[in-house]
């Protein structure tokens, strides 16, 4: 092999291995990529179907059930235009209360169901997720445009 034929095949070498990097990082990358929908998206079925994403909105008001097990727990998720049924098992952060914001990760089931993984309370009365605000100020205007009388589901 002469010595113009070695550095090429060195260079050919590096670019190979240099390219199967950035598709391993890449992969990875878009493997845990997580995106956010309101309740109004995922009723529009802009939300992928078992496929991990967040799920934002309120917890709808007298919609928190308890299982027998004491360790599943079945709420709704509504951001005043659409409701999305959730079920989670595990606990849930002290911050959780009907009402309240919230955002759970997980997957859309063929049913419309909500299995959450992970469930995050709002920290505090003036903070909300600025995707979890944009969706609620959308899907009050959708209400408002439909009317006040209209029910949405």
């Amino acid at each position: 092999m002469t010595r113009r034929q070695r550095r090429l095949a060195i260079l050919l070498a590096a670019l190979l291995c240099g390219g199967a990097a950035v598709a391993l990082v890449l992969n990875a990358f878009n493997s845990n990529l997580v995106f956010f929908f309101s309740p109004s998206q995922v009723a529009a079925r802009e939300a992928p179907v078992a496929r991990s994403f967040r799920l934002g909105g309120l917890v709808e008001p007298n919609s928190v059930r308890r299982e027998g097990d004491g360790m599943t727990i079945r709420f709704v998720v509504t951001d005043s235009a659409r409701t999305v049924p959730v079920v989670y098992r595990g606990l849930l952060p002290d911050l959780f209360r009907e009402g309240k914001g919230v955002v759970a990760r997980g997957k859309l089931q063929e049913d419309g169901t909500f299995v959450a993984t992970e469930v995050l309370a709002k920290h505090d009365e003036n903070y909300m997720p600025p995707e979890a605000a944009d969706a609620l100020h959308k899907a009050e205007q959708v209400r408002r445009q439909m009317g006040a009388g209209a029910d949405p589901r």
